[in-house]
């Protein structure tokens, strides 16, 4: 995956003073230069034609939050009026939030109804399929936590054309190739570690290196069920074959590496100091972070490797829809600059357009340095969970 100018990320001494990141302290202000403030900050409403909804309602608080400028983008004051009732399949992971988007947009237009399905966004992936097959298409839009999901569905056949003002809207490495989906929000691949424990230059840069640390045996976590960590493998599988992955899993095992059931109790136990380090989505330690502002837990990435992954949450439009335009207009509010407010400030995710910055002293996601992979193939879950079973890590 490589920018659009294919230029170099981070070069000198600002690769290795951005890599890591320290997450202590109240966020500073955040600023958008260059870009006009199309929103106010929420104190006196957004001008809203329908309901009273304003900024402050999409944008999450607490100490990683405070002093933000106002985001810029498309406005959802510039957006067609959602008007009607639209079906949602609703990827689970995240989607307990996501349902707070859809209810402000709800709150917002009187006219719309989002009837909604929620299951684990590889369930409803396998579902859609299923009736897509039969012609039986039940929903109108998929939102999925994962790209790999959208890729499954995308690769079936099973997905209709998005409108090219959301397309435009993101940048291309967070997109399908072929335009069928668009990412909605972004999480990067990281490694929290506890800063009692180590110091940024113990952290190796190239995930291939952690078995080989000593300072590391013994001391690390991961969530092998978590399908975050299965894409990452994947990832892994995708840049450097089955073989060599499995071989990098086993040796994780013979590290001492310990298993959890998912990635938020690896960043917890990190910051309790139980572990030393481990491998989890950036957003975890930050919702470490807004409950606990002094933990001692920090954020390392690795560089142009599977450890450095940026996955996406995204949307698709499906096919066999009879309520394209109302579709077509729902994604567009999803990747406005309210509800990608709202995806940066209350999930800590990396919004996907560049009018609105990721909380905290979080690098901006073009500063970071993910493998060049087409994030539509990390639909081959099920290979990494039958080389994961062989290499006896599930």
């Amino acid at each position: 995956m490589t920018d659009a100018t294919d230029e170099p990320r981070r070069t000198g001494d600002g690769r290795s003073r951005r890599r890591f990141l320290a997450l202590g302290g109240t966020a500073a202000a955040t600023a958008l230069a260059g870009c006009s403030n199309i929103l106010g900050n929420g104190d006196g409403g957004s001008g809203d034609s329908e309901g009273s909804v304003s900024l402050a309602d999409f944008r999450g608080s607490g100490p990683l939050v405070q002093q933000r400028e106002a985001p810029s983008g498309t406005s959802i004051e510039d957006l067609p009026d959602l008007d009607g009732e639209l079906t949602l399949y609703l990827g689970g992971g995240e989607g307990g939030l996501y349902l707070d988007l859809i209810e402000l947009l709800e709150q917002k237009y009187e006219n719309f109804t989002a009837n909604h399905r929620l299951e684990p966004s590889s369930d409803l992936a396998n579902t859609i399929i299923e009736e897509s097959e039969a012609g039986a298409t039940q929903a109108d839009v998929f939102m999925a936590v994962d790209a790999g999901s959208l890729g499954a569905v995308a690769n079936a056949g099973a997905t209709a054309s998005l409108p090219e003002e959301a397309l435009s809207a993101v940048p291309a490495d967070f997109q399908d190739e072929q335009g069928r989906w668009v990412g909605i929000a972004g999480r990067a691949r990281a490694v929290p570690y506890n800063t009692n424990q180590f110091s940024a230059s113990e952290i190796p840069t190239n995930v291939q290196q952690f078995p080989e640390t000593a300072a590391l045996q013994g001391t690390m976590g991961w969530a092998p069920t978590y399908s975050a960590f299965q894409s990452f493998v994947t990832a892994m599988r995708l840049q450097r074959g089955d073989d060599e992955t499995k071989a990098w899993l086993q040796s994780m095992l013979d590290h001492g590496i310990s298993e959890y059931n998912n990635e938020f109790v690896v960043s917890n136990t990190v910051a309790d100091g139980t572990i030393g380090a481990g491998f989890a989505n950036h957003y975890y330690a930050l919702r470490v972070q807004s409950g606990r502002p002094d933990a001692p837990i920090a954020l390392a990435f690795t560089e142009g490797d599977a450890g450095a992954l940026v996955n996406v949450s995204g949307v698709e439009i499906l096919k066999g829809t009879d309520n394209s335009e109302l579709a077509s207009n729902f994604v567009r509010h999803v990747l406005s600059a309210e509800a990608q407010e709202f995806f940066a400030t209350r999930t800590f995710a990396y919004p996907m357009i560049p009018g609105v910055a990721p909380v905290g002293d979080l690098p901006r996601i073009d500063d970071l340095q993910p493998p060049d992979i087409d994030l539509t193939e990390l639909a081959d879950v099920s290979g990494t969970v039958d080389l994961m079973r062989e290499a006896g890590v599930l």
